[in-house]
C-alpha cells in the first residue's frame, strides 16, 4: 500500500540512526514488555508510525526488527514500544532478557505513511492481540485530546492473561473481546469479535483502522464489507512474526 494519509498535516519522515535509552521497563503479559526510551535526537511522529530498532554484535553482526510506536505524541524526547518474545526470536529474546535500565539501543524513525491517524476526524480501531499496539497510540492520543467522540477501540484478545494495556482498556472508548477465556463474572461469552462488538458510531466514522494477524485482518475486514463500511474507509496492518 503506498498511498499517502489524506490531510493536509504533513507526516514525519524517517531520520537518522541514533541512539535511545532506556528509562523504563513494564510487564504487560507474561510475554510482553513495553520499553520506554529516552530519545538523543527527537522526532515528531503520529499515531501508527513505527521505528526500527537494531542490534549489533561485538563482532559486527547486526539484527534489526521493526516497532510499533505504542505512546501518543506529546512533543517529549520519549517514546515507548511493546516488544512480544517470539520463540526463539533474535531480537526480542535479547530485549525481554538481556536489556536492563540504562542500556543503549540504537533506532531509526519515524516510519510509516499509509497507517497513520492524524487525529482530526472520528476512527474506529480493531486490533488482535499483539495488533493493538499502534491502536493504543490513536487511542491514547484521542483522549489527551479531550474528545471522547474521536476514537473507538475494540481489541480481541485469547484470554485476560494476554490482554496489554489492561488498566487503560475500560470505559466507553475501548472493548475488550476475549475469544476462548472471559474474567470471571464477564456477561460476553467467549467469542470471535462480530458485528454486535462494533459500537452504533460505525456510520459516522472517517476511517476503520484493522490491525493483527493476516487471518484476523482478513476475518474483519470481510465482517466490515458486509456492515457497509467501504474499503476505502478501512485500512489494514498485518503483522507477523519478526522476533
Amino acid at each position: 500500500m503506498t498511498e499517502p494519509p489524506a490531510g493536509d498535516c504533513p507526516v514525519p519522515r524517517v531520520g537518522p540512526w541514533q541512539q535511545s535509552t532506556v528509562v523504563e521497563i513494564r510487564t504487560e503479559t507474561a510475554r510482553a514488555k513495553t520499553f520506554r526510551l529516552r530519545l538523543s535526537e527527537p522526532f515528531a511522529y503520529l499515531p501508527g508510525q513505527h521505528v526500527v530498532l537494531r542490534l549489533t554484535a561485538p563482532d559486527g553482526y547486526t539484527a534489526s526488527r521493526s516497532y510499533s510506536v505504542a505512546s501518543a505524541p506529546d512533543g517529549s524526547a520519549e517514546i515507548e514500544l511493546t516488544v512480544e518474545r517470539l520463540d526463539d526470536g533474535e531480537v526480542s529474546g535479547f530485549l525481554h532478557d538481556d536489556v536492563v535500565l540504562g542500556d543503549q539501543l540504537e533506532l531509526r524513525g519515524p516510519i510509516g505513511q499509509w497507517f497513520v491517524w492524524k487525529g482530526e476526524t472520528p476512527t474506529l480501531l480493531i486490533g488482535g492481540g499483539s495488533g493493538v499496539v499502534p491502536l493504543m497510540s490513536m487511542l491514547r492520543f484521542a483522549r489527551r485530546s479531550g474528545r471522547s467522540d474521536l476514537a473507538q477501540l475494540v481489541v480481541s484478545v485469547r484470554s485476560p492473561a494476554d490482554l496489554y494495556y489492561g488498566s487503560e482498556l475500560t470505559g466507553p472508548d475501548a472493548t475488550v473481546v476475549y475469544t476462548r477465556r472471559t474474567p470471571e463474572g464477564w456477561t460476553r461469552p467467549a467469542g470471535r469479535v462480530v458485528a454486535g462488538d462494533l459500537p452504533g458510531s460505525l456510520p459516522t466514522v472517517s476511517r476503520v483502522y484493522v490491525c493483527g494477524s493476516t487471518t484476523f485482518a482478513d476475518a474483519v475486514t470481510s465482517m466490515l464489507g458486509t456492515a457497509g463500511v467501504s474499503s476505502d474507509r478501512i485500512r489494514v496492518e498485518r503483522f507477523g512474526a519478526t522476533g
